[in-house]
Parts: structure tokens; C-alpha cells; sequence
């Protein structure tokens, strides 16, 4: 794969054989050439898992306490009443079979999305569709629920969701490359915190294998985490 120059430059700022502080590598991330966008900066856990046991299989949402500097695009399955409620609550768009044909087509232009448990026994259709992006509504990660006011709000305000891939990682966003230092750091220990409290029972060993922490178009820069 040819990289940028843009790439190549930064990797050649990253020393391969260490181990980074939190504070270093932003220091590092921050120094290197921006592009003509706002960067997102994303973390990336490797974890002593395994993600084809159900009981290892971490996921789960977590709102983190600088935000993501992203306002997300979520879709509610609703109805009647619960459908009123997602508009009201800002959500980019809300309906019943008409939704699902739409996303059942191929429509998947959003971040998010939210289903009521009773329309759960017609959007399960959209497993094919939406769980290889990630995107299926699940009880686990706050996505089926009545309680919509609440779920729609916390997602446009920047609840993040993760889950683990068929490899034991876990990848999330963590702010904007435009954030301060101490708010990237706030983020980033928040949620490798919440992922080590949320360490199942059946893992063994180490837990945590490793960490990096990168922009959309940079190279990672690998993290001390014990």
C-alpha cells in the first residue's frame, strides 16, 4: 500500500519501539502535519479475549466526558406515539416499515440506530444489512428501548457504542484532533477505563494486549497500558 507523504512524514516521527505515555503520544499526534479537515482521533484496544465466546463479547456505549466533537446521525424504528417522541427529540429520521424498507434497500447514511422492542420482530430482518456495520439495535449497547427521549439525546449529544471484532479489538472515536491536550487525555483515559472495568469473567490472562492511539489519516502511536 502506497502512503502519502503526509503519512510518511509522521510515521517517520513515531518511534516504532516504544511505548508512549498518554500525554507523549498526544504531544506526538499534535505535531504532526494537518490536513484540510478536522481529524478525528480514535483509540484502538487489542484484548485478551475471545470474541466468539457470547461471554467475552464486550460491548456496550459509554458518553465520554468531552463529547466526541461530532454531532451523530441517528435513525429511530418507532411508531404512534414513541415516533413523536424521537422527532421531538431531534432524531434524523423516524418511521415504522417504510424505514426498514429503506434501510433493507441499501440506505445507511447514518451513525445510530435506535428500535422500540416491539418493531425488534421486523427490523431483525436487517441483521444482513446492518450487523456488519455495526449498526444493529441491541438491548447491550442502550439501542432497544423505550425510552427514547433519553436514548436519542444522549446519541446526538455524543454516546459513543463499541463492540469487540472477530479479532478481540475494540476501535472508538475519542475527540477531534483540534481538541486540547487535556480534554484528548480526559476522553482517552475515560474510556480505557470503562473497558477495563468492563473485563469479563472468563478472560484469562492479560487482559489489555495493547494500545494506539491515532487520527483519521495518521499512522498509530503505540500506549504504555498495564
Amino acid at each position: 500500500m502506497q502512503h502519502s507523504k503526509r503519512y510518511r512524514a509522521a510515521r517517520e516521527k513515531v518511534d516504532a519501539a516504544k511505548l508512549y505515555t498518554v500525554d507523549e503520544a498526544l504531544t506526538v499526534l499534535k505535531s504532526f502535519e494537518g490536513s484540510k479537515f478536522d481529524e478525528s482521533v480514535e483509540i484502538a484496544l487489542r484484548l485478551g479475549v475471545d470474541p466468539k465466546k457470547p461471554d467475552q463479547a464486550i460491548r456496550g456505549t459509554i458518553s465520554l466526558p468531552k463529547g466526541i466533537g461530532k454531532t451523530l446521525r441517528v435513525i429511530v424504528f418507532a411508531e404512534g406515539d414513541l415516533a413523536e417522541q424521537a422527532k421531538a427529540a431531534g432524531a434524523d429520521a423516524v418511521g415504522g416499515q417504510e424505514l426498514i424498507d429503506k434501510v433493507q434497500g441499501g440506505w445507511t447514511d447514518f451513525d445510530v440506530a435506535i428500535a422500540v422492542p416491539a418493531m425488534m420482530r421486523l427490523v431483525g430482518r436487517l441483521g444482513r444489512v446492518l450487523g456488519p456495520k455495526g449498526l444493529m439495535p441491541s438491548p447491550k449497547s442502550g439501542t432497544v428501548t423505550d425510552n427514547i427521549t433519553s436514548a436519542v439525546s444522549e446519541f446526538k449529544a455524543g454516546k459513543i457504542e463499541y463492540r469487540t471484532d472477530s479479532g478481540g479489538n475494540i476501535h472508538a472515536p475519542v475527540g477531534k484532533k483540534s481538541f486540547s491536550t487535556e480534554d484528548l487525555k480526559a476522553n482517552i483515559d475515560a474510556f480505557v477505563e470503562h473497558i477495563r472495568q468492563a473485563r469479563p469473567s472468563g478472560a484469562k490472562g492479560r487482559y489489555i494486549l495493547s494500545a494506539a492511539v491515532s487520527t483519521t489519516m495518521s499512522p498509530g502511536i503505540a500506549l504504555a497500558v498495564s
